[in-house]
């Protein structure tokens, strides 16, 4: 008697699930905060005590700040990241509008900058680098390979972002300017703009810089401040060389968090010269760590950006990575001496709520897209291959014939 043939039941179905966000960019942010909080109660401790009468005065508002922006960036990382494609319009027309309107209502500070809420601590042209970068990576998506051509790719990528800083220059605001064109041009470089457009882009938008600096009296002062900080010991050159002793007192090990001295006689101790206090306080070894957190951060971004599953992911990724770690840079840049001053501020650290904010939501879309990653690693041809030659896209070919099927 022969026996049926046993059958087998059939495996199950595998489900692919999104891999989990970046767990260091989480870590590396998180650590960020916490020594941001730390910075702004010490740092701010006795200008809130003189301003107010409660040293924990500006350690408050910031812990406020920090859960709303917490709250931002959830929600943010909770959307999937293609989704924010349809408001790129609306939210690039939002931040012109109110750059428009800011100059007729809005309040200034520290002879530039203007703020919303009498001069509070919301700073709309910190709201318009997120608009600009989600704006320019779903152009920029959409324009693949005619990029590369002058007409289709550099005239109107440089209309639409000389219109943003042109408004963002008239707050005044020069580094916000720099810093959006900076990022802007980043991301245009990285969709595959030819190079030698990108070289004449780079000379004529630095010879506008240069006659921009010439042009303003007060752009002028922080450029020569920056060059000889001694020739107005008291007046502009202050800021510049109470920061820089800050550092040559802290020394490696730093004179320990809370005891700095430096600080008292700051103008701006928790807001652009956090980074000093950092130095004074906890010494080398606290600013090589904070420099080390930013640069895993750096890491961590652009390899989401370099497995991103779509264009426009990788440049998104690409942008906010740019965004958060040049503006890093250029604060810490300015407290130790090796830029003019800027009043720009520290992502994370800085005391503040619209940076702050922003940031974090940016963090936020950055994490939704790390879960598109494959397997949580980047694929095998990488999106951001900046090493192709004779001008081509630098987003893989892999990536480029997917894009073609969609």
């Amino acid at each position: 008697m022969m026996m049926a043939p046993q059958v087998w039941p059939a495996a199950p179905p595998t489900i692919r699930r999104p891999a989990p966000p970046d767990g260091l960019i989480v870590v590396v942010v998180a650590g960020l905060l916490a020594i941001g909080l730390l910075l702004t109660f010490t740092a701010s401790h006795h200008t809130a005590y003189r301003m107010v009468g409660d040293g924990t005065y500006f350690f408050k508002r910031q812990v406020a700040w920090v859960l709303l922006g917490t709250v931002a960036g959830l929600v943010a990382y909770s959307v999937p990241y293609g989704r924010w494609r349809r408001y790129s319009v609306p939210a690039m027309l939002g931040a012109l509008a109110i750059l428009t309107v800011l100059l007729s209502t809005g309040a200034t500070r520290f002879g530039g900058e203007r703020w919303l809420l009498g001069g509070g601590s919301v700073q709309p042209s910190e709201l318009a680098k997120l608009a600009v970068i989600l704006y320019i990576a779903d152009w920029l998506a959409g324009k693949r390979e005619a990029i590369r051509d002058a007409l289709m790719g550099l005239v109107p990528f440089s209309i639409i972002i000389g219109l943003v800083c042109g408004l963002i220059l008239l707050q005044p605001d020069y580094s916000t300017a720099v810093l959006v064109g900076a990022v802007a041009m980043a991301m245009f470089f990285t969709a595959g703009a030819d190079t030698r457009q990108m070289v004449v882009a780079l000379t004529i938008a630095s010879g506008a810089l240069v006659a921009l600096v010439l042009s303003s009296p007060y752009r002028l002062q922080r450029l020569l401040t920056f060059l000889d900080p001694t020739a107005d010991p008291s007046g502009a050159g202050y800021q510049v060389r109470m920061a820089r002793e800050s550092f040559s007192t802290g020394g490696v090990l730093g004179v320990g968090l809370g005891s700095g001295q430096q600080k008292l006689v700051l103008p701006t101790p928790h807001t652009d010269a956090v980074f000093s206090v950092l130095g004074e306080e906890l010494g080398l070894i606290g600013c090589l760590a904070v420099l080390g957190m930013f640069a895993v951060f750096a890491w961590r971004g652009f390899r989401v950006a370099s497995g991103a599953p779509d264009r426009f992911g990788a440049l998104l990724a690409t942008g906010i990575t740019v965004w958060i770690l040049a503006q890093a840079l250029v604060n810490i840049a300015v407290v130790t001496g090796f830029v003019p001053f800027t009043g720009m501020p520290l992502p994370f650290l800085s005391y503040g709520g619209s940076s702050l904010v922003t940031c974090l939501v940016g963090v936020g879309v950055l994490l939704n897209i790390s879960k598109r990653v494959q397997g949580g690693t980047p694929t095998p041809h990488a999106h951001l291959g900046l090493g192709r030659r004779y001008s081509r896209t630098r987003l893989s070919r892999a990536h480029r014939a997917r894009s073609r099927r969609r």
